[in-house]
């Protein structure tokens, strides 16, 4: 019997990219129940799956959808916490405003899900928490995103001790570049694509500049690692931060 069938998961940012990928993956393991949140209530909708599901539109940050998770979820035995969004710029051009934005989606949102997912996770249960490789090296630019993912990473290690008394294990995944629609709301990547010809190309580009390996991670990729974490052959991992980034960060 698959370690997954007939388990409840819930995924955040599920929408698209390495969300809707985990919550592929984990329907294609036999997970019985699917509870998705993501803003983009439409895209939600849209998306098939081979299992029970419940989707809920809103934004992770808004605690009253957190109320409304905690009324209705029951037990979980899994959770990917992956909603976040992207921003840059150089610090003493970062307005307040903006700081602000990124940080209720990227760590208040992160805080709030966390939080009820621990009020509902059985015991023996598995979370994975989304960061990213930005929250372990410093690059110009980068500050607001770069300081929600690195409290996201002391989330995950703070709630993992409190935790591995009732056996529930909490990770974090930092990836470095993956081919994702994150992208394409930025105002650098919309250049990119109009200088090199096509957004394939644009990717393309950033994979060789900033990874060893030349090559950006895919969903599906980000979306395996995050299922072994998840899984029981990391049964003896939590409290860690898996770096995913082609070798970025070396």
């Amino acid at each position: 019997m698959n370690e997954f069938s007939g388990k409840t998961a819930l995924v955040t940012g599920a929408a698209s990219g390495i969300g809707a990928a985990c919550a592929q993956w984990l329907a294609s393991r036999g997970i019985g129940r699917l509870v998705l949140v993501d803003r983009d209530g439409e895209r939600l909708e849209a998306l098939e799956f081979d299992c029970s599901c419940e989707r809920i539109g809103g934004d992770v940050a808004d605690e009253a959808i957190w109320q409304h998770v905690e009324a209705g979820a029951g037990s979980l035995d899994y959770a990917v916490l992956n909603a976040g969004i992207a921003g840059g710029g150089l610090l003493p051009q970062t307005t307040l405003e903006d700081w602000r934005r990124l940080m209720a989606v990227n760590l208040d949102g992160a805080f709030l899900s966390l939080r009820s997912v621990l009020r509902l996770i059985g015991d023996g249960g598995s979370i994975v928490l989304t960061a990213s490789v930005a929250g372990l090296k410093g690059e110009p630019g980068a500050a607001s995103y770069a300081v929600s993912k690195a409290a996201v990473i002391q989330l995950a290690k703070v709630a993992a001790k409190e935790f591995a008394p009732r056996g529930v294990r909490v990770n974090a995944i930092a990836p470095g570049g993956v081919d994702t629609p994150i992208w394409d709301g930025l105002d650098f990547f919309k250049g990119l694509v109009a200088q090199t010809g096509s957004r394939e190309a644009a990717i393309a580009a950033m994979a060789k500049a900033s990874s060893p390996l030349g090559r950006y991670a895919s969903a599906d990729e980000i979306a395996g690692q995050i299922g072994f974490l998840l899984s029981d052959a990391a049964a003896t991992i939590t409290g860690t931060v898996l770096v995913s980034d082609g070798g970025y960060s070396l």
